[in-house]
This record gives C-alpha cells, structure tokens and sequence, in this order.
C-alpha cells in the first residue's frame, strides 16, 4: 500500500539555523532518503519551496479566489514528503518515526486512496 509521508516543522526555526546545523540535517534527510531507496519502498519524495511561495485557490459559486500564502496559518507548515510503498500502516509508521522530520516537527502519515 501507498502511503504519503507529510513532513511538518517550523520553517522559520530551520531558516534560523546555524550553518552547520543545516548540513547536518541534510545529510540526516539525504542517509533517510537512501535507507528508502535501498530498501526499495521510496516511491517519491522532494522538498517543498518556502511557504511563502504558496499560493490557495477556492471556488465558491463558480467564482475562482487565488490568494497569496498557504490556506491556513499555523506553527509548523509543511515543508516536503515521501510517497512509500509499504505492506502496512505499521510498516509507514516506523518509517515515519525514523524520518529526521520527526525529531523537530510532525510526520503525518495518510494513505493514498488510488482511482
């Protein structure tokens, strides 16, 4: 089964970040990202531009509404994914649970409902 694995931290907190910090966190989410791919579950995965260049669309009676910035503010906005095969929910959740993101934000796990 399919699942999306939804990364969710505070952008701002990591912009803040000294340097070093940052490349270590990259190279925990890079050693993550292979630990997926050799296990041969990675479906897809990528990072997701600063929350700034989000932009929301609605309809409401047929009339389009294109907004500036994500849908909601919250603390922690998402900031990427990974789309895993796995046998089961709890095969997602020990994935997610040794995802980086984890440790200093949120990992929402959902399956994906293919059509």
């Amino acid at each position: 089964m399919k699942y999306m694995l939804l990364i969710y931290a505070d952008e701002g907190a990591f912009e803040a970040l000294p340097k070093a910090e940052v490349e270590r966190g990259m190279a925990a989410y890079h050693a993550y990202t292979e630990a997926l791919t050799q296990a041969g579950v990675r479906v897809a995965s990528n990072r997701l531009q600063p929350i700034a260049s989000a932009t929301t669309v609605r309809v409401a009676n047929g009339k389009t509404n294109v907004l500036n910035g994500p849908y909601a503010e919250t603390r922690e906005q998402l900031g990427g994914f990974y789309m895993i095969e796995v046998p089961d929910l709890d095969a997602a959740l020990s994935w997610a649970a040794r995802c980086p993101g984890a440790s200093h934000g949120a990992i929402e796990v959902r399956p994906i409902w293919e059509m």
